[in-house]
């Protein structure tokens, strides 16, 4: 299935941000945040050490007409922080289905943005779905706190690749219905 641009009607307020689409401009604030083991290490698709232009492919990505994944900026202007303090992204699936992930910046970690931005990523909503999943490695209690904290049950344990740690990890699997 194939998503239409994301223009500036998908800005969501989330809290102390907004969720926006990416923008050429964020792609400096990208390569230092996921060029942070801890953040690389907290995804299944972020390299560590990040290679030369990766920030530049998921910034093209993000911005491509037509994909199969919505990404947004996690953009922390409007309380005086940074640009971009994070990512957060659906992945389509079938059946008005689709995979949230997202990650934050460490500089902000343990501060509630993670929870603002996808519980404002579920209320708004922007794909129609009926039911969101979404996992996490089980040593990141903080991201699985974030899913709970949201309305997310907790489904069963799974396992992901991660590009990272170049090994296969245990994962929680969530759940949250909406309709």
């Amino acid at each position: 299935m194939k998503l239409d641009l994301i223009d500036e009607k998908a800005t969501m307020k989330a809290g102390r941000m907004v969720l926006r689409p990416v923008r050429l401009s964020d792609t400096g604030l990208f390569a230092m945040y996921a060029g942070d083991a801890r953040v690389a290490r907290a995804t299944s698709s972020i390299p560590h050490p990040l290679p030369p232009g990766a920030s530049d492919a998921f910034v093209a990505r993000a911005m491509k007409q037509g994909g199969t994944e919505a990404i947004w900026a996690m953009d922390g202007t409007p309380s005086g922080l940074p640009e971009v303090i994070g990512v957060i992204s659906l992945k389509r699936m079938d059946r008005e289905q689709s995979e949230i992930g997202y990650w934050v910046a460490p500089a902000f970690w343990n501060a509630g943005h993670a929870s603002e931005a996808v519980r404002a990523l579920v209320e708004g909503n922007p794909l129609a779905n009926k039911t969101y999943f979404a996992q996490v490695f089980q040593d990141n209690p903080g991201s699985a706190r974030v899913l709970t904290n949201c309305g997310f049950d907790y489904l069963g344990d799974a396992e992901r690749y991660s590009v990272a740690r170049d090994a296969t990890v245990q994962t929680w699997t969530y759940l949250r219905k909406l309709k």
